[in-house]
């Protein structure tokens, strides 16, 4: 069996997906309350329309309308980007009221942060997290189109090429 270290997801407790760096993230519908002894995030990520009730842990709220997208782009991908990041050390929760939609596009928006190309980070939630995970026409090309941030082409010895 693997050991996860204190802290972190166990990987076969419900809407645990493993992303393919070995980071857990929980995806999860806030209309089915946690169950007695579940495992509570050390930072949770919260996708609605309206502001979420307050929570005991670190959290973040996106304004997300259900069924659409984000309300600030920008936004949205610096939170997943520090949602990915977190994911190393704590529990990271990704939640809207279904657990599916929204949930499933930031998971796969994660799963690019984390390498899978874009045109597969559907598929790849889809298999490893929820089969009906992304459910919008804009939520799909909102994944595919979305990149990881631009990696520096600069050289620490030096500028970049051709200057």
């Amino acid at each position: 069996m693997n050991e996860q270290p204190e802290g972190l997801w166990d990987e076969h407790d419900q809407g645990i997906l493993r992303l393919p760096s070995g980071r857990l993230v929980r995806g999860r519908g806030l209309r089915r309350p946690l169950g007695p002894g579940a495992p509570v995030p050390s930072y949770g990520v919260y996708l609605l329309g309206k502001q979420p009730p307050a929570v005991p842990w670190e959290s973040r709220w996106l304004r997300w309308p259900d069924f659409r997208l984000p309300a600030d782009r920008e936004a949205a991908r610096s939170v997943l980007a520090q949602a990915w990041e977190r994911a190393a050390t704590v529990r990271v929760e990704i939640a809207c009221g279904g657990g599916r939609g929204r949930t499933g596009t930031a998971l796969a928006c994660l799963a690019v942060l984390d390498g899978v190309p874009a045109g597969e980070a559907i598929a790849y939630v889809r298999e490893h997290y929820h089969r009906h995970a992304v459910e919008t026409p804009w939520q799909k090309r909102y994944v595919r189109n979305f990149a990881p941030p631009p990696r520096s082409t600069h050289s620490l010895e030096g500028p970049p090429p051709g200057r």
